[in-house]
C-alpha cells in the first residue's frame, strides 16, 4: 500500500525531481527533489484514497486518542478530513501564540490530560513538530503519536529533535517507497536514480559535489 501511495504522490507532482537545475529550498540549500504534500488537497480521488488509508492505519495499529490535532498550516486540512471521517473532535495548533485576544496557541476546546494525535503533511528531522508537541503538552494534553502522510526517514533519529520528543512517528509513505516506485517504473535512468540515492544517504556530501 505504501508504494501505491508513493506512486500517487509522484503522479500528482507532490514529489518532484530535477536532476539538472536543482531546487533551492527555503534554507537556501540545493536539492534534486522537492516534496509538496499540500498539493494533495486539490486532487479529490488521491486525497480520498490517502485519507481512507490514514483511517485504516489508525485502526490496524490500535491508535487511541481523544482529539485529532492539525499543525499550522499544512496539517490542518488533513486533520479536518480525518476528524470528520472518524467522528472525533479536532484542534489546531499555531506555530506561535496569535498575539492578541486570549493569545491562544491551541484552537478548540479540550480538558487537561486528554490525549491528542498530531497530524501533519510530512516530517523531515522533526523541527517544526517539536513546537507543536511542546505547545500541546504545556497546555496539559497528552501527545504520544505524530501521524504524517510522508516521512523522509533518512536522518539518524538519535541526532534529530524527534528523538527528544518521546513520540512515535507514523507515516503512510517514505523515501524507500518512492525509490521503489521509480525503479520499478523506470521513471529515471540509472545515473539519476543513483544521484537521488546519494542525496538521500548524505545530503551534505551531495551538496559538496553539486555546488
Amino acid at each position: 500500500m505504501s508504494e501505491i501511495i508513493a506512486e500517487k504522490l509522484i503522479n500528482i507532482d507532490s514529489i518532484q525531481f530535477s536532476f539538472n537545475k536543482h531546487f533551492i529550498l527555503t534554507s537556501g540549500l540545493k536539492s534534486p527533489v522537492y516534496v509538496d504534500c499540500r498539493k494533495i488537497i486539490s486532487f479529490m480521488n488521491e486525497r480520498d484514497f490517502i485519507m481512507d488509508e490514514a483511517v485504516s492505519y489508525f485502526t490496524k495499529n490500535n491508535l487511541e486518542f481523544d482529539f485529532v490535532a492539525g499543525g499550522e498550516t499544512a496539517g490542518i486540512p488533513y486533520a479536518a478530513i480525518i476528524s470528520e471521517k472518524i467522528k472525533k473532535p479536532m484542534l489546531y495548533i499555531r506555530k506561535k501564540p496569535k498575539g492578541f485576544g486570549k493569545n491562544q496557541q491551541i484552537e478548540g476546546q479540550f480538558n487537561q490530560k486528554q490525549k491528542a494525535i498530531l497530524i501533519e503533511d510530512l516530517a523531515t528531522d522533526g523541527g517544526s513538530k517539536a513546537i507543536f508537541v511542546d505547545a500541546m503538552r504545556n497546555a496539559g494534553l497528552i501527545v504520544n503519536d505524530i501521524f504524517v502522510i510522508f516521512y523522509y526517514d533518512i536522518f539518524n533519529i538519535e541526532k534529530t529533535i524527534l528523538s527528544k520528543l518521546n513520540v512515535k512517528i507514523h507515516s503512510l509513505c517514505t523515501w524507500k517507497d518512492i525509490i521503489g516506485v521509480i525503479e520499478k517504473k523506470k521513471l529515471f535512468n540509472f545515473n539519476e536514480i543513483n544521484n537521488l540515492k546519494d542525496f538521500l544517504s548524505n545530503p551534505y556530501d551531495w551538496r559538496e559535489k553539486n555546488v
